[in-house]
């Protein structure tokens, strides 16, 4: 049964590489990866988070 859940209850990992962009959310059973190749939509994206949320970045 699916659960609406917070993102800001959540630990969020953004990990940067030459190719790409992952961007990594624990959860209580599973790890949640969104691989971005294209940097400007990667940094739309890290922009348009929640000021509340635990962010951990990854160089």
């Amino acid at each position: 049964m699916p659960r609406k859940i917070e993102i800001k209850d959540f630990l969020l990992t953004i990990k940067k590489n030459k190719d790409n962009v992952k961007f990594k959310v624990r959860r209580s059973r599973y790890l949640y990866t969104l691989v971005i190749t294209d940097k400007e939509k990667a940094e739309k994206l890290k922009q348009s988070l929640p000021p509340g949320l635990a962010v951990k970045e990854l160089k």
